[in-house]
């Protein structure tokens, strides 16, 4: 029976002027050929907020300081269950849109772990994504990218139906 660690996450869609999302390359520590991409985010403080939490990760990981108010309302949540450094998680996450006209990464923020296992960072179309051979996280980026970037460019609403996904276990992004 797998015990799982509960986690709590904010994660960003980090967009610029040409509709890509910024995602990072990493891979799990324990299983070092494991490699996936993933957007900015990451978990919570006790008592922290989504927003706030997205916010501070946003900082930490690409240099990007908005307070969470900017942020606006979550755009998509999910509850996913992974793997990583040999844990199990059990992690409910909720992603906010982010647009930027353009925006230079730095990576100085970056945690012990993050240092240890993300290897670069890209900015991806959705038709990239959806074309790439490659893992990325959430498994919906695409569908979710194709709804929040139709939408028209204004403050994030209330998550559209309540989007969960529930499915089984996921070899999920760490941070």
């Amino acid at each position: 029976m797998t015990v799982y660690t509960p986690r709590r996450a904010a994660r960003v869609l980090l967009v610029d002027t040409d509709d890509r999302v910024l995602l990072f390359a990493g891979f799990d520590p324990a299983r070092p050929e494991h490699r996936y991409w993933f957007t900015p985010g990451g978990g919570l403080d006790p008592d922290e907020s989504p927003a706030a939490g997205a916010a501070r990760e946003l900082a930490e990981e690409t240099g990007l300081r908005l307070t969470p108010a900017e942020l606006g309302e979550p755009v998509w949540q999910d509850k996913i269950e992974y793997p990583f450094d040999g844990v199990w998680y059990r992690q409910e996450q909720e992603f906010f849109l982010v647009r930027v006209p353009s925006w230079e990464v730095d990576t100085a923020g970056f945690s012990d772990v993050e240092q240890a296992s993300v290897t670069g960072h890209r900015w991806w179309s959705a038709a990239e994504l959806a074309a790439s051979d490659e893992l990325h996280y959430p498994v919906e980026l695409v569908a979710i990218l194709s709804r929040v970037l139709a939408a028209p460019a204004q403050p994030a609403g209330p998550i559209a139906g309540g989007a969960v996904s529930t499915g089984g276990p996921v070899d999920g992004a760490p941070c």
